[in-house]
């Protein structure tokens, strides 16, 4: 009997769908501009630029809702069809444990600490060398603060947090899918579970504004993991909706329904946020101005991930020679890139640069470098396991 497009779900052996491989492909590789930008807008960071630009910040503030909630996404999507073509043993939980662990390890020793480096230079006014640093970096000093109870937390993880809570989360997923709910990443579905397209608008976007009223000024994001409750509650639920995704694919149809919607929604509250002052207001947080603010930032979170659902779906589920090679490179590239661009941002403080040309430099000269070195590390078959790459 036919089956409409609401109610079909992926079979197991269908083939891959090539829109989440873009669609990581291109949320990684955001990070990179992103992160640029960090250097040179007003928010805290690593290190700053000497010539700020303030004019930045709204364009920044376009894609600092979603673009995390985007990658957590498609990883609960990749978790739940591997969990669907493996039976859900403790082999498959140490294969991805040796995915992501060995990479966080590696980089909290070798990657991470030129960044503590050049932070503690230029914000705490260090002038010891490097070994001398890694000395300190290595035995966990504590003594780098800006405030009492603010200090420098080290070895840290900076960017590769991801990595850890990806484990995480992929972790608990496993539990479900072997004791609990089989039916959250295989195809059967409750009979009563019904989710049009106004639901999977409105649904989503209720939770994660009464997550922001409940938890936000609570637990304010620290990116430590075990107290980090606020952000579990985006990202969690943004990975168990790429988990139900990946096995039902009329929520792809859906969002692709609701992409025009989804994108003119996500603008109207992106643009409502950076022309009013109440994101940077300190109260923003509580009372009128917190329900407010949740509104306005989970309407431009979520319905900003359903656009990129809905147009990848339409445009980029089709597979090209690119996309495999870049499916690869684009992991290690994101374990490589916040050092390179933090190298070669201080490398470059002696030239009288204009910031903007100097943007443009770096984010170039980051996915270069970056590519070289995964071109490197792919071709070392030591070195793979650590940036996230299956042996040779």
């Amino acid at each position: 009997m036919p089956t409409s497009s609401a109610s079909r779900t992926i079979p197991s052996t269908q083939a891959r769908q090539y829109y989440l491989d873009w669609l990581r492909i291109l949320a990684f590789a955001l990070l990179v501009p992103y992160h640029v930008g960090m250097y040179y807008v007003t928010w805290y960071w690593h290190i700053k630029s000497p010539q700020l630009l303030p004019d930045l910040e709204p364009w920044m503030r376009m894609f600092s809702p979603w673009r995390m909630d985007l990658l957590f996404v498609v990883s609960g999507a990749a978790t739940a069809y591997m969990l669907a073509k493996r039976s859900a043993d403790g082999a498959w939980l140490r294969e991805r444990a040796h995915r992501l662990l060995w990479p966080l390890l590696f980089g909290a020793l070798v990657i991470v600490p030129p960044q503590s480096y050049f932070e503690v230079i230029q914000h705490h006014g260090y002038h010891g060398t490097y070994l001398d640093f890694l000395a300190l970096y290595l035995t966990g000093y504590s003594g780098f603060c800006t405030a009492p109870g603010k200090c420098l937390i080290m070895p840290t993880w900076n960017h590769l947090w991801y990595l850890a809570y990806l484990f995480t989360y992929t972790a608990v997923l496993w539990l479900i899918s072997r004791y609990q709910s089989p039916w959250l990443v295989h195809q059967r579905l409750p009979r009563d579970f019904k989710m049009g397209p106004t639901l999977l608008l409105l649904l989503p976007l209720l939770i994660l504004i009464s997550n922001r009223l409940m938890l936000r000024s609570q637990f304010p994001d620290t990116r430590a993991l075990v107290d980090d409750w606020f952000a579990h509650s985006q990202y969690f639920f943004m990975f168990l909706f790429g988990a139900m995704l990946a096995r039902r694919s009329y929520l792809a149809d859906h969002a692709e329904t609701l992409r025009w919607c989804s994108l003119i929604l996500a603008t109207c509250a992106w643009a409502a946020l950076v022309s009013s002052p109440i994101d940077t207001m300190v109260d923003s947080n509580t009372g009128a101005n917190g329900i407010v603010k949740a509104i306005l930032v989970s309407i431009q979170k979520w319905c900003a991930i359903l656009a990129a659902l809905g147009f990848a779906h339409r445009w980029l589920n089709i597979d090209a020679r690119a996309r495999a090679y870049l499916n690869d490179a684009i992991f290690p590239v994101y374990i490589l890139h916040q050092t390179i661009i933090i190298l070669l941002a201080s490398a470059a403080l002696p030239l009288a640069t204009r910031p903007g040309l100097q943007a443009i430099m770096l984010t170039i000269l980051t996915f270069a470098l970056g590519l070289i070195g995964q071109e490197l590390l792919r071709h070392t078959n030591g070195l793979r396991p650590l940036f996230g790459l299956k042996p040779r």
